[in-house]
């Protein structure tokens, strides 16, 4: 039996490797996607004081430090059953939107875009940013430059700073802000639509669905699979980043579950295999039936297209246009192409930008009533939002003295775990055929794995 590996995988964040085992004839047998390192967060964490935890987790990965640190202060205010006055609520939705839009145009330029906007053939030393900016053209290096500075000004201004912010705390946040630093946001949302919309335009259109080749790829059975899919939304059921509902849909588009933070564990368990320390998440209510999609097996996945499958649609007319194009040239809802997630990330990006514009045109953001204290004594929390690859949870349990003594993680890639390995798996077993492996098939298997963004830390 002859073993392939690919160690590092590379342009995502953290590490792990994946191993390609083939038979006496050159054909695929099994494929796995390792992660190496155990980092023991859950436990570390035990014997902190609880309000230390917004400041900890996002330790967990700097590429979505915010994410974990809105999750973990939205737990503190379940484990201290306080509620954070409507400005702090609109500051926190804010510095989160700009943060997932920094991080969705990160993935898209630097890590996934490579792979469309270059090509997946293309040599290894040109498949990266300066590739990109190459064929795009120095006009984009420009832009994009410019929207990151913006978003992360709105960041560093309201978190204390771009990575590992520190304005989440139990009933709110730390300070609230000027009318000049909401001025400057206008002007920061106001540079994002434009920005979004060249890219959803220009780019993606001219650059991506005009290539027959690469349309092929996203619309082929290589980068397919059918799950059941999970997302916030919104009352109407609507794509939510911050708030709302815990929503399910099995494989054909139905809902399945519908449900509350507070209940998560009713509906989701982890699974181990013993060749990874990565934990595999699954549907409670189907259990657990292996690396199989279907409507069967339990397994589901999170992130940008995930969220767009989850819901109903978009909140905001933009990107529900672009949203409905979408499904119209993918074949309907649900989509099950692993590659549209890129596709996904930049109608998630158009939505957020007309999202910010929203908020920061409310005077309420400045208002100065910014935490409410907490008065109970804390005993148990959970917290959710949805990080730019997925639903992440937080969990933490008290000894009534404020004292950490449990805690439990969910993070996007657990969520996605189980379909990483399918898709790597399927590429793997769909590309390599009698023994015949280059490098640009085995980017092209790394390419099923790119899609979700994975935080292997």
């Amino acid at each position: 039996m002859r073993k392939i590996t690919i160690d590092p995988i590379t342009r995502l964040e953290g590490h792990g490797r994946i191993e390609i085992f083939l038979d006496g004839g050159g054909e695929v047998e099994r494929a796995y996607f390792q992660i190496p390192k155990l980092r023991g967060f859950e436990k570390f964490c035990e014997g902190r004081p609880a309000e230390e935890m917004p400041r900890i987790t996002p330790r967990i990965c700097g590429g979505c430090s915010t994410a974990h640190h809105m999750a973990s202060a939205k737990a503190l205010d379940d484990l201290f059953k306080v509620e954070p006055p409507s400005a702090a609520k609109k500051i926190r939705e804010l510095i989160y939107n700009a943060f997932i839009a920094e991080h969705h145009l990160f993935h898209f330029f630097y890590l996934g875009g490579p792979d469309f906007i270059v090509g997946p053939r293309t040599p290894a030393r040109e498949r990266n940013i300066m590739g990109v900016i190459a064929k795009a053209g120095m006009e984009v290096r420009g832009k994009l430059i410019e929207v990151r500075k913006r978003l992360r000004g709105v960041i560093e201004a309201i978190g204390g700073k771009v990575v590992h912010p520190v304005c989440g705390l139990p009933g709110g946040i730390s300070k609230p802000i000027t009318e000049e630093e909401r001025k400057s946001f206008i002007r920061a949302a106001e540079y994002l639509v434009e920005f979004s919309v060249f890219v959803a335009l220009d780019l993606w259109d001219n650059m991506v669905l005009k290539n027959k080749e690469y349309v092929d790829l996203i619309t082929g059975d290589i980068y397919k699979h059918k799950t059941y899919y999970m997302g916030l939304v919104d009352e109407a059921n609507k794509v939510n980043f911050y708030d709302g509902h815990i929503r399910v849909v099995d494989p054909n588009g139905k809902e399945f579950a519908k449900f509350e933070t507070q209940e998560y564990l009713n509906h989701i368990r982890e699974h181990v295999e013993p060749w990874t320390y990565m934990r595999f998440s699954y549907l409670k209510n189907l259990g657990w039936k292996g690396f199989v999609d279907g409507e069967e097996s339990g397994v589901f996945k999170v992130g940008p297209l995930a969220r767009l499958n989850a819901a109903d649609g978009m909140a905001t007319p933009l990107a529900q246009e672009y949203y409905e194009k979408m499904y119209e040239a993918l074949g309907g809802k649900p989509a099950h192409n692993t590659l549209a997630f890129h596709w996904a990330r930049l109608i998630e990006t158009l939505y957020i930008s007309e999202r910010m514009l929203e908020l920061v045109g409310d005077p309420e953001l400045t208002s100065p009533e910014v935490i409410n204290l907490p008065t109970e004594i804390p005993a148990e929390g959970k917290g959710v939002v949805e990080a730019p690859e997925g639903t992440v949870f937080h969990q933490y349990e008290t000894d009534g003295r404020e004292i950490i003594s449990g805690v439990n993680l969910i993070t996007p890639t657990q969520n996605n775990a189980a379909a990483i390995c399918m898709s790597i798996e399927k590429a793997a077993k769909s590309l390599i055929h009698k023994g015949d492996v280059s490098d640009e098939i085995l980017n092209m298997i790394e390419m099923a794995l790119r899609a979700y963004g994975p935080c292997n830390a």
